[in-house]
């Protein structure tokens, strides 16, 4: 695979389906141009068998493959949690997200979903489901056209931040309905660099009694890294931290404060644990988003110091955010979050982050195996995640998604089954 592209070679016997093409460059003024695949599908119909070897590039699939939405629809998504889901910013007592249905007049059909984390993503439920209406019915009232300008609709009816969540969802439901429609996987269409991930696992911030007794349960899972939610007491944090290693010596771990820091309480973070032996292997998200000078500072400290790595993620909701990363030097990690950004910003986001040397996590805002499906094929595709976090899913108490990928502890597998292979059973959701 290219270094900087969605793209895996054809075998021999099946590359004469398909025409050379010159480096795919974006014309949007902000990307950063850099080559994505010299092979195009030659297609515009519905359904191309699928070949074991073969692979089709995304963002030739954009400019080649017609779509034609017949209908699209959206209703509430509600899980109920194992327990609430804490972090410095919210508290969140069950998920509330928006599951996204796009069905294409050849009947293959795409699911997405809009997740609603309050203070973290913009929409709540209601709006979310407005306005996935919307763009559904604009999808459905434009004549055929390529996968991209599709997607350009989509951009221009819900953008910015403020519709990223819902952007995101549907985004994910006509890409995935694409790669029913020729009949591949969606981690080969995006490519196929591998069929499985290892993710970590998060502890709430909670009592460290609790998050000492979910360690172990999550040691006995199988799960090596840990992800602690910390950013609201400074002591009670370095307190959870100390009984975890009690039961699960040898893990790794995530901090992910969540904005929830000053400049100072962030150093005496990583000063208390070097002074406990305790080096974690991330910093997310030290201090506020709009803190860049103090992001800047953890940082280098973080770095230089201890050898740590900060990642931005409420910091990076953007491409100009990630630019002024790299000028500025605030962070050696962008966390990619599919509904920070939408599919394709998140592309674009990628892009540029790995021309420019940094690390690349991929995370999630408490959704089902159906966005988190789709993540874990991007994930799983690209092979450019060096903190693989999506494991929203194993925290609910109920699973109402149907097919998709395998579970086996911390490790998910994804089949050839065509899309991210999730689905729902649409009329047992509320409308």
């Amino acid at each position: 695979m290219s270094s900087t592209g969605f793209f895996m070679p054809l075998e021999s016997d099946t590359a004469s389906r398909y025409c050379p093409l010159f480096e795919v460059r974006s014309n949007r003024k902000e990307k950063s141009s850099i080559p994505i695949s010299r092979l195009c599908v030659k297609m515009k119909a519905a359904t191309v068998p699928f070949e074991s070897g073969m692979s089709f590039g995304f963002k030739d699939l954009m400019k080649t493959f017609t779509v034609n939405v017949q209908r699209a629809e959206s209703r509430a998504l509600n899980v109920p949690l194992f327990e609430p889901f804490t972090i410095a910013s919210s508290r969140l007592e069950m998920v509330e997200n928006v599951a996204i249905r796009i069905e294409l007049s050849n009947g293959c059909v795409g699911w997405g979903e809009a997740p609603i984390l309050p203070f973290v993503t913009a929409e709540d439920q209601p709006t979310a489901i407005t306005k996935a209406g919307e763009v559904g019915e604009l999808l459905q009232q434009r004549p055929p056209c390529n996968l991209g300008s599709a997607m350009m609709q989509i951009g221009e009816t819900l953008p910015g931040h403020e519709f990223a969540s819902v952007r995101a969802g549907v985004e994910m439901a006509l890409i995935d309905a694409v790669a029913n429609s020729i009949n591949i996987p969606l981690w080969r269409l995006f490519g196929g660099v591998s069929n499985s991930i290892t993710t970590d696992i998060t502890i709430p911030i909670t009592s460290a009694s609790n998050a000492a007794k979910l360690a172990a349960k999550y040691r006995d899972q199988g799960f090596k890294t840990l992800k602690l939610k910390v950013g609201k007491d400074l002591r009670a944090d370095i307190e959870v931290l100390q009984r975890i290693r009690t039961v699960h010596s040898d893990c790794k771990f995530i901090l992910d404060a969540n904005e929830g820091y000053e400049t100072e309480e962030a150093i005496q973070v990583l000063d208390k644990l070097h002074e406990l032996g305790v080096t974690p292997t991330l910093f997310e998200q030290p201090v506020h988003r709009d803190n860049w000078e103090g992001l800047g500072i953890v940082s280098r400290i973080a770095r230089d110091t201890y050898g740590v790595s900060v990642a931005a993620d409420e910091s990076c909701r953007s491409l100009s955010d990630v630019k002024r990363i790299v000028e500025e030097d605030l962070a050696g990690v962008i966390n990619i979050k599919l509904a920070k950004d939408g599919v394709l910003g998140a592309i674009e986001i990628i892009e540029v982050a790995r021309a420019a040397g940094l690390s690349l996590m991929i995370g999630g805002m408490i959704e089902t195996r159906l966005a988190m499906g789709f993540s874990g094929h991007l994930a799983a595709g690209l092979g450019c995640f060096k903190y693989i976090d999506l494991d929203t899913p194993l925290l609910l108490s109920e699973d109402p998604v149907h097919g998709g990928y395998e579970v086996s502890g911390a490790v998910y597998k994804f089949t050839n089954a065509r899309g991210h292979g999730g689905f729902l059973h649409w009329d047992s959701l509320a409308w």
